[in-house]
C-alpha cells in the first residue's frame, strides 16, 4: 500500500470515480485471515471415516451411498459423516435457485470455452508458491499428468454446471462437488505436512481464501476474457456467475469471511492479488505453467483424424495460454508457438460475436445451448479416451 506507484493509481482512481481499486482494510483482513482457515468439518469426517477403522475404501462406499441415496440410507453412520451431510444438504438463506440456475445456464452456454479460458487464466497464479506448490507436490498438473488433471477438473465443471444439478440431491453434480471436497481435505493435509511448505508464509494448503480466487477465476475473470474472443457476459449474467459460484463454493466447503458479491468487488480483490504476486514459484510453477499448453499437443502413435484434433487442440490451448496471461509473465517461460492458434481465433471471431449476438433471441439461444452442451461432453469424451475421472482421494504425494 506504500509503493508510489500503488498511492498514485489509488489517489488517480478516487479521483475520477470516488471509489478504492482495493478492498476496504476489513475486506483485506478477512481474505488474510481466511488464509488459515481450511474445513474443519470435511476434515472430521476423513479423520474418523478414511483414517478411522471404517478405512478409505470402505469409506468411500459409505460416502457414494450416502450421496446417491441420501444419509438416512447409510447404516449406523459415524457422526462425522452425518454433521458434514447435515451441512452439505442444508441449504443456505441466501440461495436463489433460480439465479444459481442461471449462473449454471452460463457455464453450459459457454462450452469448451470454459476449459480454455479458465486453463489458461489460472497460468498465471502458477507463479505464486502459494498456489504451485501443493499442485506440484500432488503432481497432478505437472508433466505428463497434465491433461489428466486438468480434463479431471474439466469433469468437475461439466457436473455442476447440469441443469438444477446442485439444487438436486442424488445429482452427479453434487456427488463430484463432494469428492472433490473430499479429496481436497486429503491433499491439505499432505501438503502441510511436507518440509516444502511454508505455513508462516503461505496460510493452510486450499485455504479458504485460495479458494476464493478459484471461484472468482470461474466468474468474473472468464466472463470479461472471453469479451476478448467473441463471447459475450452480460452484467447481470456475470452477477448470476457470482451467486452461482458461491453457492458451488459451499457445496465445496468453502466458508469465506467475507465474498465478494459484486463484480466491482471481485474486481478489487483482484487487483489486491495481482498487486501483492510474489513470483516465488521457481521452477515448481515453471513446470506446472509450461506443462499445461503442451499436454495438449499430439501423442506418440496417434494419426489419422485423432492426430488432425489433438494438433488443432495444442494450437488452440497454446493460444489461449499466450492470451491469457500477461505478456511479462508469459515471456520468462517455454512457451509453445501460440501464432497458428491466434491467427485461427482472430479469423474466427466474427463468427462467434454474430453467433453470440443471435442466441440472444430465445429460440435460437436454447438450440445454441444444446449444441455448446453437446460439443463439450464430446470434447471430453475424446480426450478421456474411455477412461473415467476418479477425484482421487488418497493425498499421495509424489516427492
Amino acid at each position: 500500500m506504500k509503493h508510489p506507484v500503488v498511492r498514485r493509481a489509488r489517489k488517480l482512481a478516487k479521483g475520477l470515480t470516488g471509489k478504492d481499486i482495493f478492498p476496504t482494510t476489513e475486506q483485506i483482513e478477512a481474505f488474510c485471515g481466511d488464509m488459515y482457515h481450511s474445513d474443519p468439518v470435511a476434515e472430521r469426517f476423513v479423520d474418523e471415516v478414511f483414517h478411522g477403522a471404517i478405512g478409505s475404501e470402505a469409506g468411500r462406499a459409505m460416502l457414494k451411498q450416502a450421496l446417491d441415496h441420501g444419509i438416512g440410507r447409510v447404516e449406523s453412520p459415524p457422526e462425522a459423516m452425518v454433521e458434514l451431510f447435515r451441512e452439505f444438504e442444508d441449504v443456505p438463506e441466501w440461495v436463489d435457485p433460480e439465479i444459481v440456475e442461471a449462473g449454471a445456464q452460463v457455464w453450459r452456454r459457454w462450452g469448451t470455452f470454459l476449459f480454455s479460458v479458465a486453463g489458461g487464466e489460472t497460468l498465471e497464479m502458477y507463479t505464486e508458491a502459494a498456489v504451485a506448490t501443493p499442485l506440484s507436490l500432488a503432481g497432478g498438473y505437472a508433466g505428463d499428468n497434465a491433461l489428466r488433471r486438468f480434463l479431471e477438473t474439466a469433469k468437475f465443471w461439466i457436473d455442476v454446471s447440469q441443469p438444477h444439478a446442485l439444487l438436486t440431491p442424488g445429482s452427479q453434480g453434487r456427488a463430484t462437488a463432494m469428492m472433490v471436497r473430499v479429496m481436497h481435505v486429503a491433499v491439505r493435509r499432505g501438503v502441510a505436512k511436507h518440509p516444502e511448505w511454508d505455513e508462516s508464509r503461505w496460510g493452510y494448503p486450499i485455504s479458504q481464501a485460495y479458494q476464493l480466487l478459484t471461484l472468482a477465476g470461474g466468474s468474473v475473470v472468464p466472463a470479461l476474457a472471453l469479451w476478448g474472443v467473441g463471447v459475450q457476459t452480460t452484467r447481470g449474467e456475470i452477477n448470476s456467475l457470482i451467486h452461482f459460484q458461491r453457492y458451488m463454493g459451499y457445496l465445496l466447503g468453502i466458508r469465506n469471511t467475507w465474498y465478494p458479491e459484486t463484480i466491482a468487488d471481485t474486481l478489487r480483490l483482484l487487483a489486491l492479488v495481482s498487486a501483492t504476486r510474489s513470483h516465488d514459484a521457481g521452477e515448481h510453477g515453471a513446470e506446472l505453467i509450461e506443462s499445461f499448453p503442451r499436454a495438449f499437443a499430439p501423442r506418440k502413435g496417434h494419426t489419422g483424424l485423432q492426430r488432425v484434433r489433438e494438433q488443432y487442440n495444442g494450437a488452440i490451448y497454446a493460444a489461449y495460454s499466450r492470451l491469457f496471461m500477461f505478456p511479462t509473465t508469459y515471456a520468462r517461460y517455454d512457451m509453445p508457438n501460440a501464432l497458428p492458434g491466434i491467427a485461427w481465433i482472430l479469423l474466427r471471431y466474427p463468427l462467434v460475436f454474430a453467433i453470440e449476438t443471435l442466441r440472444r433471441v430465445p429460440v435460437i439461444g436454447r438450440v445454441h445451448e444444446k449444441w455448446m452442451v453437446a460439443h463439450r461432453e464430446n470434447w471430453y469424451r475424446a480426450q478421456m479416451a474411455d477412461r473415467e475421472a476418479e477425484f482421487n482421494a488418497s493425498g499421495a504425494l509424489r516427492r
